[in-house]
C-alpha cells in the first residue's frame, strides 16, 4: 500500500494555502495583507499591477490557523470528487474563475477587504449538488442546498460583522452556473484506462479460449500395435475396410475333429475293400 496524491488541484490548492498562513504567522508578518488580500473599493488602486494580482491571490489568503482550517475541511472533503468528475484541469480554471469573480465584485462595490477561500468553498458546495444532473433537471439537491447555505448567508448580511457573505453568495452563484452549463462530465482517464484494459483482456482472452476449446474437441490419436511393432498412430480411430469384410463374413471352417469323423464314416474300411 502507497499514499496517492488523488486530487492534485484540491491537494496542491490546500497545501499552498497553508504555505502562506504558515509563513505569515512565523516568520513574514504581513505577508497576506500585502499579497493575498483584495482592497476593498475606496483603496483599489487601478495603476497598480498588485492589485490586479490579488484579484486571484485573495483565495489562497488567510486570516489565521481557524479560518483555514474552516475552509479546508470542505475543499478536502468536496475536491477530490468534483475533480474526479470534471477533471484536475477543469477543476482548477473553476477555482481561479471563482476567485477573480469574487475579488472583481468586492474590490467594484464593496467596503471591506477580502481574503479567503470561502467562495470556492461554497462554489463546491453548490457545484456537489448537482451530481446526476442531466440537461434539463434541476436536482432537488440544488434547491435544498440553495435553501440551506445561500439562504443562511443572505440573513446573515444583516448582522455586519467582518464576514463577507456577499463572497459566499458569488461563490455558490459559479457553482450554480458550472453545474448548469456543464451538465455532462467528462470521463476521467483513470476511467478509460480501466475501460482499455478490459477490451484488450476480453479481446486477447477469446483467441485463447477458442484454441483450447478446439484442442479439447479434437479426438486424440489411436496407437496401433501389430506383432509387437508400434504402427504410427491413426488420425481416427476407424477399423479399415479388410478388417470390417473378414470379421462381417460368417466362419465356414469346421472344427477338425468333426471333419475326421465324418472322413472315417464315408469312406470304406480296408477290410470292406479286401472283403469285396
Amino acid at each position: 500500500m502507497k499514499i496517492k496524491y488523488n486530487a492534485p488541484t484540491a491537494l496542491t490548492y490546500s497545501f499552498f494555502c497553508t504555505l502562506v498562513v504558515a509563513l505569515d504567522q512565523s516568520i513574514m508578518h504581513g505577508l497576506t495583507r500585502a499579497f493575498f488580500t483584495v482592497p476593498n473599493a475606496d483603496a483599489f488602486d487601478l495603476t497598480s499591477p498588485l492589485n490586479y494580482v490579488r484579484l486571484f491571490t485573495h483565495i489562497a489568503g488567510h486570516a489565521d490557523w481557524n479560518h483555514l482550517v474552516s475552509n479546508l475541511a470542505y475543499i478536502l472533503l468536496l475536491g477530490p470528487m468534483l475533480e474526479e468528475a470534471y477533471g484536475s484541469v477543469t477543476m482548477f480554471l473553476m477555482i481561479v474563475v471563482t476567485g477573480f469573480v469574487t475579488g472583481v465584485l468586492n474590490a467594484c462595490f464593496f467596503p471591506n477587504p477580502l481574503l479567503g477561500a470561502s467562495g470556492v468553498v461554497f462554489m463546491m458546495i453548490l457545484l456537489a449538488s448537482f451530481t446526476n444532473h442531466e440537461k434539463d433537471d434541476i436536482p432537488l439537491t440544488f434547491i435544498l442546498i440553495v435553501i440551506l447555505y445561500l439562504g443562511r448567508e443572505i440573513l446573515a448580511a444583516f448582522k455586519g460583522d467582518d464576514i463577507s457573505q456577499f463572497a459566499h453568495l458569488a461563490g455558490g452563484l459559479c457553482g450554480s452556473l458550472f453545474g448548469f452549463f456543464q451538465p455532462s462530465r467528462p470521463v476521467s482517464a483513470r476511467s478509460i484506462s480501466a475501460r482499455v484494459a478490459a477490451n484488450r483482456s476480453r479481446v486477447s482472452a477469446e483467441p485463447e479460449k477458442t484454441a483450447v476449446a478446439r484442442i479439447a474437441a479434437k479426438p486424440k490419436p489411436v496407437k496401433i500395435t501389430v506383432k509387437g511393432k508400434s504402427a504410427a498412430p491413426a488420425p481416427h480411430a476407424t477399423p479399415s475396410r479388410r478388417s470390417t469384410s473378414t470379421a462381417s463374413k460368417p466362419s465356414t471352417a469346421k472344427p477338425s475333429r468333426e471333419r475326421s469323423a465324418e472322413t472315417a464314416r464315408k469312406a470304406p474300411s480296408s477290410a470292406q475293400k479286401a472283403k469285396r
